[in-house]
């Protein structure tokens, strides 16, 4: 079966996106762009977004992928930084009225024009010269826990990084994926890419609005989900509403999911719902992918793929027996170059041994398998030194979702705010009973805030940025009991 991208208006063979592809690598060339040039991509998901990355890659470009989002002068201050030398844009994307662009729709209008020649016979995209770049990639960080920073990456690295992943997970032609995230970011990327590495058919779907993304789920026949947390909880609370959606998802074999901490309740949700869990995984800009749950081994977030270690240490440095809590570090070929700096060069980074420091709190089983719990981010308080995502790790085994956020306490140290996600928004006084049940006094709440969601960032994670404007914001409470 040929493989096929499934666009909401169109939908091509690989032969036909790799043809059409070919004449916009031809238009950018007559524009004046080289191999080598800096190109920043900002635009939404789409089949054109698709075609300019590759005719990015294929013409041995870097690329600055910035998300669609970005502010209009941050976009300015990115592009200053990496030195691009062309803006590829969308309409929706905000752009400095003085910054000049390529618009994607302009770009595949002259593409398939009289005035643009047919590729050769036998023309094929080819990745060989983006592979060669040290700076084939140029990512930004979510900025979900401070400042975003670019993140220089090896085109062939990056590649090799996602052979490693359709490997692992067992990806394979006839496959249809689905993924429900942003192409600009490291996941949603990296599943772009594993369907034409794997020869997999990929349906670009309106990821916020499940209801139409589950609508094309079910036309194309999807048999690989891939989403954070957040939205298989949409689309569950949405299937519940709607049981005949479920339907949708009759095809799948894989759900997927990533780029935040799963609750464990949620996993409960989608075996009882479809029939299969949720497969966790693990990985970050910095790394690339590291490690998969699998059909075949559904615990935590798997096994390390092939070629790639993770240890934990604790705060000496020295590694701990499974089951322990401690700094995860990784050792892996596929690890990013390092920084861009202020002037657009790369500022190396020297891992030593080759270990990189996450600054992930996890554990591993006796068997290998990794589990995440959150940033390592320590807190002191009443003279106890505790970390805000280890409790919410021990809460997410309690059945309860919660974010903590602390915020300065002169005589405690810290106060600790404990937003509680609840659709049926139960009050702050039944949600303290709960927390006091399962946590020792030196961690109950000062404050417990009721959400019937949580805000999410660009990336589908909860939004600490804004969980801790909200808890600053609050009037502060007397203290735990």
């Amino acid at each position: 079966m040929t493989a096929k991208f499934f666009a909401t208006d169109s939908v091509q063979t690989f032969p036909e996106f790799e043809r059409n592809t070919l004449r916009v690598v031809e238009v950018l060339r007559r524009k004046g762009m080289r191999p080598g040039d800096r190109v920043l991509l900002k635009a939404g998901n789409s089949l054109a977004y698709v075609g300019a990355l590759f005719a990015l890659m294929h013409l041995g470009a870097s690329i600055v992928l910035v998300d669609p989002q970005e502010r209009a002068e941050e976009t300015r201050f990115l592009a200053r930084q990496a030195g691009a030398a062309w803006c590829l844009v969308d309409d929706d994307a905000p752009l400095p009225d003085d910054e000049d662009r390529v618009y994607l729709y302009e770009l595949f209008v002259a593409a398939l024009g009289e005035d643009t020649p047919e590729p050769a016979e036998g023309a094929r995209l080819d990745f060989t010269a983006w592979g060669e770049r040290r700076d084939g990639l140029i990512m930004y960080s979510s900025g979900s826990t401070g400042t975003p920073k670019g993140i220089v990456k090896s085109g062939g690295k990056f590649l090799r990084n996602l052979v490693r992943n359709a490997e692992h997970m067992g990806h394979r032609g006839g496959d249809v994926l689905l993924p429900l995230l942003p192409f600009s970011h490291q996941y949603g990327l990296s599943m772009v890419l594993i369907a034409w590495l794997a020869d997999c058919s990929l349906v670009i779907a309106p990821y916020k609005r499940i209801d139409r993304a589950l609508r094309l789920a079910g036309q194309a026949g999807v048999t690989v989900v891939d989403a954070t947390p957040a939205t298989y909880r949409s689309i569950l609370n949405m299937v519940g509403r709607r049981p005949a959606l479920r339907e949708d998802l009759r095809s799948a074999r894989m759900l997927c999911a990533g780029a935040a901490p799963l609750d464990p309740t949620l996993v409960e949700r989608s075996v009882a719902t479809f029939g299969l869990p949720l497969l966790d995984s693990y990985g970050s800009t910095e790394m690339g992918n590291v490690a998969f749950a699998t059909t075949d081994n559904a615990v935590g977030t798997g096994q390390p793929m092939d070629g790639i270690e993770v240890r934990v240490i604790n705060d000496d440095g020295a590694e701990v027996v499974p089951g322990e809590v401690g700094e995860l570090i990784v050792r892996t070929p596929d690890l990013m170059e390092g920084y861009l700096g202020l002037d657009g060069g790369l500022v190396p980074i020297a891992p030593e041994g080759g270990w990189f420091r996450t600054n992930d709190l996890g554990f591993l089983d006796d068997d290998g398998n990794v589990f995440v719990i959150g940033r390592k981010f320590a807190v002191q308080r009443m003279g106890y030194v505790l970390y805000p995502e280890i409790i919410e790790h021990k809460l997410a085994a309690a059945g309860c979702s919660v974010k903590i956020i602390a915020t300065p306490d002169e005589r405690r140290g810290a106060q600790l705010v404990f937003f509680v996600e609840d659709e049926q928004e139960r009050d702050a006084r039944h949600w303290r009973g709960v927390l006091s049940a399962v946590l020792p006094p030196f961690e109950h709440p000062n404050q417990v805030r009721v959400l019937d969601r949580f805000p999410l960032n660009r990336n589908g994670k909860p939004d600490r940025k804004e969980l801790e404007r909200m808890a600053l914001a609050a009037e502060p409470v007397g203290a735990p009991a």
